[in-house]
């Protein structure tokens, strides 16, 4: 019985032992964890407690090139989803707090998860005041659903100029999974200088921390910023635009289909560029309005393609210029070398020729753009062999080959030679009535009004090539400075005689041509070059590319316009109004502007009336 009574006691004092040695081990790591490591795991505790939220930068603004704001940011509402804590269950009453269908708000949900379950990114932006202060209202009945202040493109100036800014959207799986710097729902641009500058525009992204409860629901800001990071807001860019020739531009283009292009003829600097019709960029600055969306995309006179840069059309009589430093320099003839026309060019059939009947040397032929001349010389250049070398020496002057300007889809244009008419008509299935049409600038020949510019700055700068571009500087959010020192190379086959025979004929053109009514302006000499290009599906399309003053040029404005007839009456008056303006600051000619506002077509199309301008 003792013994039965002493092993009780003695069990009995070692678990006694053994529960005031835990107790003492745990009271010893209590002690540990609170005293001695307080520091470390008061700042895990936290981490545990707080959830990491991603700060958007403010995206760049834009400038003209004398300081006015053309691009700046709006304060929005968005609201954010952190899906771990989100209950597919109140899907319907979030939908109806934001009052979209339950089917869309799904898909944005499973977006945001297949981007990151544990991530919070944006479900859905640019809500009206009163349903962010729904969802405000009722964030206790919706864990994982949060809500921040965002932003969106703002155009305070009166120009639209959608065809250069371009537009935003959100991105979505393709875009994020492209680069880390991109999330779900981040507003990236798209086309235009949005889209060719967004490594620059967007900034850098900040970090910022909450505090959470259990449901993962915000309870402010965590106070302790040691660990965030401030975004950086992303460069301002200084474009090369004015802002009022811009505006002026865009006004004189209203009810027009085609594209304006006024650029420096030494620089390259873009000062207005206009593609018509336009669409409205602040319908796509926040959330996209689909309706307007799907409209644009399905307007049959594509308001999306940019003319200015993009479109592919016979630039008619303004490609003569550039025919005939081709021919002076490849000796087929000289600035005294007089061709007779006599009404038509025949070769194999007749080839209409408008200007009067007579003799014609190389000023007068540009002058009244006489089809003989240049038809007679594009003979003699396919005739000889030199098809090649006359498409290599055109493209020299920017004609079908790249284009680098600062936006996107820009077309080269075409500029036949032996190997593309092989392959579009097979080897040596072609012959001369292919290839006589190119000296007039039609047939298979195509260019962009941008390139028609490019063209014309070559011939009036010198001989120097140039690069199209519309940003000036870069200001960073440091507050430094790049500016875009863009380079020019002089074309060595070029002398300036064959220049200055071809620029004295343009000069003429002002003077004596069939566009000289509205070309010329009072107290400013004008060069130019008509040119009426032959359209198959309506009246003739209207081409004028011009610089002045014509013995120190300033600028270069070319107009095309598509379906207009004669350019002598519709583009024309374009380019003299774009020209005045500039130069003059204003415009005087006020009865010109309505002329152009209220500008109806009443050429009836013709193949002999095209070309011949």
């Amino acid at each position: 019985m003792n013994n039965s009574s002493n092993r009780i006691r003695t069990s009995i004092f070692a678990l006694q032992a053994i529960m005031v040695l835990i107790c003492l081990v745990v009271l010893g790591r209590i002690f540990y964890l609170q005293i001695v490591q307080y520091e470390v795991y008061d700042e895990l505790g936290d981490k545990n407690s707080i959830r990491q939220e991603y700060v958007d930068a403010a995206r760049g603004l834009i400038y003209d090139r004398n300081g006015t704001l053309l691009v700046d940011n709006q304060p929005i509402y968005s609201v954010t989803i952190t899906p771990l804590n989100f209950d597919t269950e109140n899907i319907p009453l979030l939908a109806d707090l934001l009052g979209e269908s339950d089917s869309l708000v799904t898909e944005l949900v499973n977006d945001a998860k297949r981007y990151s379950r544990f991530r919070t990114s944006k479900l859905i932006t640019d809500v009206d005041f009163k349903v962010f202060s729904l969802i405000q209202e009722n964030l206790w009945q919706l864990p994982g659903i949060g809500h921040q202040i965002d932003s969106k493109r703002n155009y305070p100036a009166t120009l639209t100029a959608s065809h250069i800014f371009g537009y935003l959207r959100e991105a979505d799986e393709n875009d994020y999974k492209q680069t880390q710097s991109i999330r779900l729902g981040d507003k990236i641009g798209k086309s235009g200088l949005e889209l060719y500058y967004q490594d620059n525009l967007k900034g850098d992204l900040g970090i910022n921390y909450l505090k959470v409860n259990a449901l993962g629901q915000s309870l402010g800001k965590y106070t302790e910023q040691k660990i965030a990071k401030p975004p950086v807001q992303g460069d301002n860019l200084i474009t090369t635009l004015d802002a009022d020739l811009q505006a002026f531009a865009e006004k004189l283009m209203k009810g027009k289909s085609g594209g304006i292009v006024a650029m420096n003829p030494h620089t390259g600097e873009i000062l207005a560029l206009v593609s018509s019709p336009e669409y409205e960029v602040k319908k796509l600055a926040g959330r996209i309005d689909k309706e307007y969306w799907q409209f644009i995309n399905s307007d049959s006179t594509r308001p999306l393609f940019n003319r200015a840069i993009s479109s592919r059309q016979p630039p008619g009589s303004t490609f003569k210029p550039l025919m005939g430093i081709i021919g002076l320099h490849l000796g087929i003839v000289t600035p005294e070398t007089e061709i007779y026309n006599s009404g038509y060019y025949i070769r194999g059939r007749p080839y209409k020729d408008l200007a009067d009947p007579g003799l014609y040397d190389m000023e007068s032929a540009i002058a009244h753009s006489s089809n003989t001349y240049f038809l007679s010389v594009m003979d003699k250049i396919a005739t000889s062999g030199k098809l090649n070398t006359w498409s290599k020496l055109a493209k020299d002057f920017g004609l079908g080959v790249p284009n680098d300007i600062d936006l996107p889809s820009a077309n080269r244009g075409i500029l036949p030679d032996s190997t593309y008419l092989d392959n579009r008509f097979g080897k040596n299935k072609w012959g001369l009535g292919d290839v006589l049409n190119f000296g007039i600038g039609q047939g298979l020949v195509s260019a962009s009004p941008l390139q028609i510019a490019q063209m014309t700055s070559s011939i009036v700068n010198g001989g120097y090539k140039i690069d199209p571009h519309l940003l000036r500087a870069v200001v960073r959010a440091d507050g430094s400075i790049e500016q875009n020192n863009s380079t020019k190379e002089k074309i060595d086959w070029v002398k300036d005689e064959y220049l200055n025979t071809v620029k004295k004929g343009m000069r003429r053109n002002v003077l004596e041509g069939s566009g000289r009514f509205y070309a010329s302006i009072p107290d400013i000499e004008v060069s130019g070059k008509t040119g009426t290009a032959q359209n198959p599906f309506g009246f003739s399309h209207g081409w004028y590319t011009s610089f002045a003053p014509a013995e120190s040029p300033e600028i270069v404005v070319t107009v095309f316009l598509e379906n207009a007839g004669f350019a002598s009456i519709s583009a024309v008056p374009v380019a003299s109004l774009i020209l005045e303006k500039y130069l003059k600051g204003k415009v005087e000619r006020q009865w010109l502007v309505d002329y152009v506002l209220n500008f109806v077509p009443k050429e009836d199309n013709s193949e002999a009336s095209a070309s011949n301008e």
